[in-house]
């Protein structure tokens, strides 16, 4: 057999991956959904809804991970996870079936804290149309490496989407499948393998450089009730001395990805951002900001703003997806200033950016 894999890489330059297949039972598989075997169009898997399973293989990080699937068109998210932690943070993609062939047909995002971040993280790298027959089986297939990774729906030659950059640190995890809904998902022949040179097809790209005026870093505080700044146009003198503050960087596209550090919990819904806007002269500067869900806006402990963006929060079709589309004005005084953000979170994507383009006569701490 050594002689054999020798001359295999000896006459075409490449080593031989060792694949894994796993089936499906109890022995491969940590079962939290209700799973059934089937033999669906000559293959043998399974049906799961309401849950999912978790590979018991703890140390995938790099390689490929492939199995076959059949969807319907229901509106449910079937998928898998990859590069596990814990059951609230992992890499995650899956589908819209629902969606088939529009900009958002299937999905990558980050969970961190158990929190989604779709609305945070869509379009090129995140999300992309795809087609593919529905109740019938069509072959997914992973390949990830370091902070890439591209995803092949069908037979297709090429990458469907190009993750241009992983949001999650690159660790070892388990991999999962994955369907909460009450709507079945067929699963067969699932396989991966572990390697640190697989090969990546797509065309990848830089991550282009943040606009002037970005707010690279903001301070969040702890998580607090958004019920506590009801009825009023100050920030609470004892939500403001309770305050317990990270520091945490933009991405470049000033999106902060505030479930990094805070956990959505009943009642505990809403941080503050966070910065000091030091002014050599009395002025008003223009804000540019987007946010998810919520936001209020205060300058120097007084209201400037309050604005809802959640999903179908305006019609039907609305997303809640972030981006600059909101403006305020800051009066500033000569000197330090205080610019507070309250961002509160249903579900979806819980971010806040701003962008001050003129920053003449201002330093922001």
């Amino acid at each position: 057999m050594k002689f054999l894999l020798l001359a295999f890489w000896l006459v075409t330059g490449h080593y031989v991956l060792a694949q894994t297949t796993a089936p499906f039972d109890a022995s491969t598989w940590t079962i939290e959904g209700k799973m059934e075997k089937e033999t669906f169009q000559g293959k043998e898997g399974i049906r799961l809804m309401g849950g999912a399973i978790y590979l018991k293989d703890s140390t995938f990080m790099n390689g490929i991970i492939e199995f076959d699937m059949t969807l319907s068109r229901n509106r449910y998210f079937p998928g898998f996870g990859f590069r596990i932690q814990d059951k609230e943070n992992f890499e995650q993609i899956y589908l819209r079936p629902h969606q088939l062939g529009n900009p958002d047909a299937i999905q990558y995002m980050p969970v961190f804290k158990r929190q989604e971040a779709w609305q945070l993280y869509y379009g090129d790298g995140y999300s992309t149309a795809v087609t593919y027959p529905l109740d019938e089986w069509v072959h997914i297939r992973l390949v990830v490496l370091g902070t890439q990774a591209e995803v092949y729906v069908g037979d297709q030659g090429k990458p469907a989407l190009v993750i241009h950059q992983l949001k999650r640190a690159a660790k070892p995890g388990k991999i999962s499948l994955d369907n909460g809904a009450p709507v079945f998902t067929r699963y067969a022949n699932f396989q991966y393998t572990k390697t640190d040179n697989p090969t990546l097809l797509g065309t990848y790209k830089q991550a282009a450089p943040a606009k002037p005026g970005t707010i690279m870093s903001w301070h969040i505080s702890n998580t607090f009730d958004e019920k506590r700044l009801d009825n009023g146009y100050e920030i609470p003198q004892d939500l403001a001395k309770q305050a317990m503050w990270h520091t945490l960087p933009a991405e470049n596209t000033g999106v902060v990805n505030l479930s990094q550090i805070s956990k959505l919990r009943e009642g505990l819904n809403t941080v503050f951002a966070k910065v000091t806007l030091v002014s050599d002269k009395p002025q008003i500067k223009k804000l540019q900001f987007g946010f998810s869900d919520r936001a209020k806006v205060y300058c120097n402990g007084r209201l400037l703003y309050s604005g809802q963006d959640g999903f179908m929060s305006r019609d039907y079709r609305f997303l809640g997806t972030i981006g600059y589309f909101d403006d305020t004005y800051l009066d500033l005084k000569k000197g330090k200033n205080e610019l507070w953000i309250a961002v509160s979170e249903t579900f979806g994507g819980w971010g806040i950016q701003g962008i001050i383009a003129d920053q003449s006569g201002l330093t922001i701490e």
